[in-house]
């Protein structure tokens, strides 16, 4: 059971239409995750297997995307450091990292008995889900996670070079180990894949992210599972590094975060998918305003040969916002699937 153009784009099969799914395509903006809403918190949507599925659900019904995704939330494994987190809506914590939490160690088994609700939820979701939709699951990147849990994920840089030991001790002998077992908990019950979802690597220098970091994930979350990890990230020099054939990281794909240079992006890329670009903010433009941006958007695709789009999966450069307009979203899946399967 999975997609046969998503299968394609992994593999990079050229083929006129490209898999489409968004980031957050089970969220705020949609009427069915509203709905749930109203009777359950966003904790238990994400804790209750049979309600993490049916919210998982919602929008391959009503969008007919062609890839669900694990419905939960990338700062769970924060609460195995004993941080108190919840959510109104967006997360808080009563307690932040400390250097005590070094001491603190956490074996596999905690690890599953902890976050055994998503291995539940994407196994109940796989039941339920069309034979003709694929499946994938998702973790937090590490330094986004433990940038929440020391409460700097709202700023713009931070030089961990110069930050107490502390620091690097929770992100590398800590907290990295618990999200190696959690891609492998993931990817048993039933992910096709596992991305990694890094937005606020931004905030590393780039001698930092390329020098030691990406190093030190890539050893120990990509090695292990080749081939099995998208990686999603907004520091710049990541593209730098996976361009022009360079991809030497044996990961199923990317997500394309910036504004522009996507073609010239998915042309020099050899391996695995490139996944993007459309603007979420475009997304959510009134109807007009959207079909603008839109026709420069399938204009540009479709400019490009149908083995130039080898390996692209159609979707956002970031998560869908919680205003946007249904009606949008179904117009672009539509409409992508409509003009680019009449194309050459």
């Amino acid at each position: 059971m999975s997609n046969v153009l998503f299968n394609n784009a992994l593999n990079r099969v050229p083929q006129k239409t490209p898999p489409i799914w968004f980031m957050r395509q089970a969220g705020r903006y949609h009427s069915h995750y509203q709905n749930l809403k109203e009777d359950y918190s966003f904790e238990e949507l994400c804790k209750n297997p049979e309600l993490a599925a049916q919210t998982a659900l919602g929008p391959i019904n009503d969008f007919d995307f062609d890839v669900s995704i694990l419905f939960s939330d990338i700062l769970f494994p924060l609460e195995l450091f004993d941080l108190q987190l919840s959510y109104n809506p967006g997360p808080t914590f009563e307690n932040y990292l400390n250097p005590e939490q070094v001491k603190k160690k956490i074996d596999d088994v905690q690890v599953e008995e902890h976050l055994q609700f998503q291995s539940e939820a994407l196994k109940i979701t796989k039941s339920m889900l069309p034979r003709d939709k694929s499946l994938v699951g998702f973790i937090g990147g590490p330094w986004t996670i433990i940038s929440y849990g020391l409460n700097l994920n709202k700023e713009s840089e931070v030089n961990v070079s110069l930050a107490e030991p502390f620091i690097e001790q929770l992100l590398y002998d800590h907290l990295i180990p618990v999200l190696r077992k959690n891609i492998k908990m993931q990817l048993d019950s039933g992910a096709e894949i596992v991305y990694v979802f890094d937005t606020n690597s931004k905030q590393l220098d780039k001698q930092y992210f390329k020098g030691k970091y990406l190093k030190k994930v890539e050893k120990a979350l990509f090695q292990p599972f080749p081939n099995k990890i998208a990686y999603f990230s907004k520091n710049k020099s990541f593209y730098d590094l996976n361009k022009m054939g360079k991809n030497s990281l044996e990961l199923a794909g990317t997500v394309f975060s910036l504004e522009e240079g996507f073609c010239s992006y998915l042309r020099g890329t050899s391996r695995g998918f490139v996944q993007g670009n459309f603007s979420p903010v475009s997304l959510l433009k009134p109807r007009q305003e959207f079909l603008s941006d839109f026709n420069l958007f399938i204009n540009k695709m479709s400019s490009l040969s149908v083995s130039d789009r080898a390996g692209w999966i159609c979707s956002l450069n970031h998560g869908v916002l919680p205003k946007t307009p249904e009606a949008n979203v179904k117009y672009f899946v539509q409409a992508i699937r409509e003009k680019l399967s009449a194309g050459s």
